[in-house]
């Protein structure tokens, strides 16, 4: 039995609870691969990622490399010996990089594949209405969330959950995973099975401004999803209009209210306490919200202290 020496690569929080279960359960971490520092917030100080706070604080070997192919870090990468790569949200690899080490490079992701492959699966199975989703270790291809699978585990979704809920849930799906898939490649008794496509496999889009605008004249079903699968991060949006005035608004949680009504569709609704917006087979009850400049807020509290007109709508 090959003793393994692991070459992790990660960037976000996700990945930090998968690095953090590895080395818990006693696997040497030769090194840590993750994204370089960037500029962040008004002051632009350059800000670590995750999986980087997290190799400085337990004194890891970090590799930051802007270019996956420059010979420095191919040669640095080679001089940590590692014989297994594990890859958690971090970059498409090219070959040179994946095929690098004799065991392999495997990846960890949040979706049952071959459903769901790209970069927001978490998101995309909320926003979809899924009733379940998981997580699947891969080997690395050439591709992208392609590659023969080694395991997956599933986990049914809760019809109230948010993605920040669900997110943590399966970092901890993952992290187990991970450990028994390093079980299997461990005592080399690993088998792999092909993925296959069909017509129907649903895509995990990047996630931008255009596709987390909420559309009014949607179902409210999908209207609360799509709330549901951006929550906290980076949150569904719209604009407020009321007196010649608009705000994009993001919104954070809320809840379907079934019934009948003759409003038109978007029409903003306000007691002293509470918020609703028609939409065509009832109306969407805002529970959580923030508006430009502000704090994110209960709904209660923003109406304490800005009152609407009966003209006000969103759209």
């Amino acid at each position: 039995m090959e003793k393994l020496r692991i070459v992790f690569m990660g960037t976000p929080e996700f990945a930090v609870g998968i690095l953090d279960t590895i080395i818990k359960n006693n696997y040497e971490v030769v090194g840590v691969i993750t994204a370089a520092d960037k500029p962040a917030g008004r002051g632009q100080k350059l800000k670590y990622s995750a999986v980087k706070e997290y190799a400085l604080a337990h004194n890891l070997t970090l590799l930051q490399p802007l270019n996956l192919k420059d010979e420095t870090f191919l040669a640095e990468l080679k001089a940590l010996n590692a014989n297994l790569q594990i890859v958690v949200a971090f970059r498409m690899l090219p070959k040179v990089v994946w095929e690098m080490p004799s065991l392999g490079t495997f990846n960890l992701h949040a979706s049952l594949l071959p459903n769901y492959r790209g970069a927001a699966p978490i998101n995309w199975a909320i926003i979809n209405g899924e009733t379940k989703t998981g997580v699947t270790t891969f080997f690395i291809d050439d591709k992208i969330d392609t590659g023969a699978m080694i395991l997956s585990s599933e986990i049914a979704i809760d019809e109230t959950e948010n993605a920040g809920h669900l997110h943590d849930r399966l970092m901890e799906l993952g992290s187990k995973t991970v450990i028994d898939t390093l079980e299997m490649i461990e005592t080399e008794n690993v088998s792999t099975e092909i993925q296959k496509d069909t017509n129907d496999i649903k895509t995990a889009y990047k996630l931008n401004k255009e596709n987390c605008k909420i559309d009014w004249t949607k179902s409210a079903q999908e209207i609360n999803n799509l709330i549901r699968g951006l929550s906290p991060y980076p949150a569904a949006w719209c604009f407020f209009s009321d007196n010649n005035e608009e705000w994009n608004v993001k919104i954070y949680e809320a809840k379907i209210i079934s019934e009948e009504h003759n409003h038109p569709i978007g029409c903003l609704i306000c007691t002293k306490k509470e918020m609703k917006i028609a939409v065509r087979n009832g109306f969407i009850q805002i529970l959580n919200l923030q508006f430009p400049g502000k704090k994110k807020m209960s709904t209660s509290e923003l109406l304490n202290g800005i009152a609407f007109s009966a003209e006000a709508k969103v759209h």
